[in-house]
This record gives structure tokens, C-alpha cells and sequence, in this order.
């Protein structure tokens, strides 16, 4: 079952581990969301759910220069960067819009494989969308985008990463279980890429903020 509680479990304590990178505004029904995010959902994360769908997106800043976090998430052909569930992937072909990707789950969810399309990739407006076609699970007619976007983080260059989904709700589920598994699905990963992000901005010495300004 998609909300069964070993997967949940799983799920929680991924979560757990390691520092808590970044921080969050989830759900963009809050009112805590800023004009900016709000501007962003709205050019980029437009979903139409129909009946016997669920729809939702979450935020995520993190403490480091877009550029960094881009080349994270711009890689369809190697989600394993920072998706910690992900174990392997095989891109069928060249890398360009329309290619399927064979990604194989680790243990602990309900599901050992996913066969995914690329939907978008563009490396200006730094949009990357998917969409899940085939694999051993119950996401049925899923799609998701991920964007990302600069903005000013305690003085320094920092990313604000939204990404949002749309998906049948599978039969014997509600939508609020079907929400809230692929929303902590989605936290993981997105934690896992600031931990990431964070770790090779430190790495690299972050400039100031006025210097990043400055070539944007």
C-alpha cells in the first residue's frame, strides 16, 4: 500500500539524519509564502488536478549559490547526486527532452523501480520537469517540476528551490495519504540537496553577496 507504515517509517528516518540544511515553507496554501515564491508557482508550477487527484508544492532556501544547486538538480541522468532512494539510473540513449530514464529504488519503500520521462530542461529559466511512465509502484500519471532561483540568504548567495507534483490517488488510498507520502518523499530529497548544495558552497568559500550580484 502506498501509505503502509514501514515505508513511512523509511521515510521518517532519511529525514532524521545529518544536519537539517536549508530551511522551509511547505505547502503554498500558507500565508507565510512571499510575493516572489507566490510569482514563481505561479510561471512555473501550474497543475489542474482532476478528480481523484492530489497536487501540491513545497519550498526549500538553501544556504548556497544557485549554480551549485543547479548542477545537482539539472542531472536527469544521475538523480542519485542527491536523491537519497535512489541506487541507480539508466538513461536510454542521449540526454535531451523526451529521454526515459530506469531508476532503481533502494529498500524500504514500496516500490524497486520507476521508469521516468524528461519533460523539460532548461538550463536559463533552471526548470527541470518530469514525468513518471512506467515502474513497479502506484504513481500513476505523475509529473513533477523542480525550479530554482536566486535570492539573498543572511548576506551571502543563496537558492530558493521549489518543486511541486501531480498524481492519480491510488485505489484503497485518500488524498491526504497520497499527499503526505510523496511530500515527505519530496523533503528528503530537497534536505538532502541543501546538506549537499551547503556542503560545496563551504567548501568553495562563498562570496559576498555583492560580488554575485554583480554577475548576475
Amino acid at each position: 500500500m502506498l501509505g503502509e507504515s514501514r515505508a513511512r517509517a523509511r521515510i521518517e528516518e532519511t529525514a532524521a539524519i545529518g544536519g537539517g540544511g536549508g530551511c522551509w515553507a511547505d505547502d503554498m496554501s500558507l500565508s507565510g509564502c512571499r510575493a516572489m515564491e507566490m510569482e514563481f508557482v505561479r510561471r512555473f508550477h501550474r497543475h489542474e488536478p482532476r478528480e481523484n487527484q492530489c497536487s501540491s508544492a513545497l519550498i526549500k532556501h538553501i544556504k548556497a549559490p544557485i549554480h551549485l544547486v543547479w548542477s545537482l538538480v539539472r542531472r536527469f541522468d544521475q538523480p542519485q547526486k542527491y536523491k537519497p532512494f535512489v541506487s541507480r539510473c539508466v538513461v536510454q540513449g542521449e540526454m535531451e527532452i523526451g529521454s526515459v530514464r530506469q531508476v532503481n529504488v533502494k529498500s524500504g519503500l514500496p516500490a524497486t523501480t520507476s521508469t521516468e520521462r524528461l519533460e523539460l530542461l532548461d538550463d536559463d529559466e533552471h526548470v527541470l520537469s518530469i514525468k513518471i511512465v512506467g515502474g513497479d509502484h502506484r504513481l500513476k500519471n505523475y509529473s513533477s517540476v523542480i525550479t530554482v532561483h536566486p535570492e539573498n540568504i543572511e548576506g551571502r548567495p543563496g537558492t530558493l528551490v521549489i518543486e511541486s507534483f501531480i498524481v492519480d490517488v491510488p485505489e484503497g488510498n485518500t488524498e491526504d495519504e497520497t499527499c503526505f507520502f510523496i511530500k515527505a518523499l519530496i523533503k528528503c530529497n530537497l534536505k538532502s540537496l541543501a546538506d549537499i548544495s551547503e556542503r560545496l558552497a563551504a567548501q568553495s568559500r562563498t562570496e559576498p553577496i555583492e560580488s554575485y550580484q554583480a554577475r548576475v
